[in-house]
C-alpha cells in the first residue's frame, strides 16, 4: 500500500511542476506580447513584467479552452503609472485593455461626442506635464 501512495504522491508532484513550468512559459509569452503592444501604442511597459490575474474557461469553436488574464503597468510619459490588461488563450492574444488617455491640450474638448459613423476610439497622446503638482 505504501508504494501505491508514494507513486500517487510523485504523480501529483510532477503534475504541479509541469503546470508551473507551463504557466511560466505562458507568462513569458504574455510579457513579450505586452512589450510589443506597448511599443505599437507608444507606451512604456513598466517593470518589464506581467502578473497572472485570473484563469477562466472560455468556449471557443464549440470547445472549452483556458483563458489567462495578465495585468501590467504602463507609462505614457515616464511620470505616471497606468494599469493595462491582456487576455490570452495559448499563444493567441484574445483581448487587450490599455489606459484611455484624455487629452487636455488647448483647443480640444473632452465632452465631444462623435457623429454617427465616426470612430469612438480615442487616440493615445501624451499628457501635458503639470509642473505645479506635488511629487
Amino acid at each position: 500500500m505504501s508504494e501505491l501512495s508514494d507513486l500517487f504522491l510523485l504523480l501529483v508532484l510532477l503534475s504541479i511542476i509541469g503546470l508551473w513550468l507551463k504557466l511560466s512559459r505562458a507568462r513569458e509569452l504574455a510579457t513579450q506580447e505586452a512589450r510589443g503592444q506597448c511599443r505599437q501604442h507608444g507606451l512604456q511597459l513598466l517593470d518589464e513584467s506581467v502578473g497572472l490575474r485570473s484563469l477562466r474557461p472560455r468556449r471557443v469553436h464549440g470547445g472549452w479552452l483556458l483563458e489567462r488574464c495578465y495585468t501590467f503597468e504602463v507609462s505614457i510619459d515616464g511620470n505616471d503609472r497606468e494599469p493595462g490588461r491582456l487576455w490570452m488563450i495559448g499563444r493567441t492574444l484574445t483581448g487587450l485593455s490599455l489606459p484611455t488617455i484624455q487629452s487636455h491640450l488647448p483647443g480640444t474638448r473632452s465632452d465631444h461626442v462623435p457623429p454617427a459613423g465616426e470612430s469612438n476610439v480615442v487616440p493615445l497622446r501624451p499628457r501635458m506635464r503639470d509642473d505645479n503638482r506635488l511629487h
